[in-house]
């Protein structure tokens, strides 16, 4: 079973249009609803996909409740920890081609009691599981060092740790050692502090944060696939070129994938790999925040690469 915590979770509403003209008034050809939150798409593509999932969430106020209604028919089996305030509500505008504007709001305040209660009901759900992913944002003012808490919670659990976040509380979390982290190549850059203009600069960036005591690092380069480097060295994996429909999600999806391969004890990392792009590219054809179920994958689209062109510039899209 994989275990994810959203200490954030969602309302997701999505709009597409032809193009986003800024300051006029214009008619969405098409609007969606969903719940939520890195975690919550995470264990929600896993479930789709055959595979065991349970999510640990703090859930208050009506949004809450329409939040828990969106869920429903999902399969997902909930840890829901009440807390006083709203979920939050984000806005993503997609027009033709997959260009995404995204504005997240940053969510409730959670008490000091609240934020416990989040890591006591973590703890006990990961009993047994085999991956523990801590995904997303964090709630305002929640203490940077939560998710560093969350890695030794799963540690303690005998869990691996995956985490896919950003800013402080990534940078907090790395001190505990996580066994894998998610970046895209923005999130990346962060960690490097400098910017990542070539595969080699990606590799270099990444090689760094493995002697921190990260085993694995999974990075998602939008249209450029995906890069793997752990102790056995790099990987590349991409798809051959398409238009995008929405990108909302979709690394959710790719880090949904590679951890649908590696719940199997006998995991390797090509195979791995493989089936994160495939989630990866399949995501980014869909509509909103949706992940892919069986029939949405293909991957014999997918190509895998042990030498990588240090020289090559990458893309710079947003992740797939």
């Amino acid at each position: 079973m994989i275990l994810t915590l959203t200490p954030n979770p969602s309302l997701d509403l999505t709009y597409e249009l032809d193009e986003l003209a800024r300051g006029e008034v214009q008619r969405a050809g098409s609007m969606s609803v969903e719940a939520g939150g890195k975690g919550i798409n995470v264990s929600r593509n896993l479930i789709a996909n055959g595979a065991a999932s349970r999510a640990v969430a703090p859930v208050g106020g009506p949004s809450g409740e329409q939040f828990l209604s969106l869920l429903e028919g999902a399969d997902i089996d909930l840890v829901r920890v009440p807390v006083e305030e709203p979920v939050r509500t984000n806005v993503s505008v997609v027009e033709d081609g997959g260009v995404v504007t995204k504005i997240n709001a940053s969510g409730p305040r959670l008490s000091g009691v609240e934020l416990d209660r989040v890591l006591e009901e973590t703890t006990s759900a990961a009993q047994g599981a085999a991956w523990l992913a801590a995904c997303g944002s964090l709630t305002r003012e929640a203490p940077a060092g939560f998710y560093a808490r969350v890695v030794s919670v799963g540690r303690e659990a005998g869990c691996q740790v995956a985490l896919d976040s950003s800013g402080p509380p990534m940078q907090a979390a790395l001190a505990e050692k996580p066994d894998l982290i998610k970046p895209n190549l923005e999130e990346l850059s962060e960690i490097a502090g400098r910017k990542l203009d070539t595969f080699g600069d990606v590799l270099e960036a990444a090689k760094e944060v493995r002697a921190g005591g990260v085993d694995i690092v999974l990075v998602s380069l939008g249209a450029d696939g995906a890069v793997l480097l752990d102790e056995e060295g790099a990987l590349h994996a991409d798809t051959p070129p398409f238009v995008p429909r929405s990108t909302v999600g979709a690394g959710d999806s790719l880090l949904g994938g590679f951890l649908f391969a590696a719940r199997d004890p006998a995991w390797d990392r090509e195979s791995a790999l493989k089936e994160a792009v495939a989630w990866g590219a399949a995501a980014a054809r869909l509509p909103g925040s949706r992940g892919p179920t069986p029939e949405d994958l293909d991957r014999a689209a997918v190509k895998l690469y042990t030498d990588l062109n240090l020289e090559r510039k990458l893309k710079g899209e947003a992740p797939r």
